[in-house]
């Protein structure tokens, strides 16, 4: 797979034997696409979480304190999706996604209904919870970075945009993609 803006096929012979050209696949459990967005994982995320809910939906009931059923979502559904997302750029489609999926397990926690056409505030105030899932990836987010930012390595140049003089290409028009670091900022 060649990752670039504009995607195009790329030959690759092993063994006399051209390998598939794909838009994505799964690598070490994330999801990788030929544009380099990380759309498809967080909604492949967000899907392998929804099924462990309504598998684990026993842990649940409603006898359980409320504190200790939010302490369950957030340490066995919610780590699940935080896997990798230290990486992810962030932009204002895949944060929608990600408090839907959070307004989403509040919803499933304390049954409420989407027939009920509950306002999702009124759904926070019931919970005793604020929105905080991307201030979790946030900080995740500044704690790796942090970590890469102090060690002396190539990725540290990436994120800083210091390419070196023969990776340099020209900048194309238009808009810059949203970096990692400006994610943070």
């Amino acid at each position: 797979m060649r990752i670039s803006r504009q995607p195009s096929p790329v030959t690759i012979m092993v063994d006399q034997k051209q390998l598939e050209n794909v838009e994505c696949f799964k690598y070490l459990g994330s999801m990788l696409t030929n544009d380099g967005r990380c759309r498809c994982e967080i909604k492949s995320r967000i899907a392998m979480e929804k099924a462990a809910f309504n598998k684990k939906k026993t842990l649940f009931p409603s006898p359980l304190d409320l504190n200790l059923r939010k302490k369950l979502v957030k340490c066995y559904i919610w780590s699940m999706v935080f896997c990798g997302a230290e990486t992810w750029t962030l932009r204002a489609a895949e944060q929608k996604y990600l408090e839907s999926f959070e307004m989403w397990c509040w919803r499933r926690m304390k049954k409420i209904s989407w027939t009920e056409h509950m306002r999702n505030e009124e759904v926070l105030l019931r919970v005793n919870e604020q929105r905080n899932i991307l201030h979790e990836i946030r900080k995740g987010k500044a704690n790796w970075t942090g970590h890469i930012l102090r060690i002396n390595c190539l990725l540290k140049q990436v994120m800083e945009g210091k390419i070196p003089l023969e990776m340099e290409v020209k900048r194309r028009r238009g808009r810059r993609r949203k970096k990692l670091l400006d994610d943070l900022k």
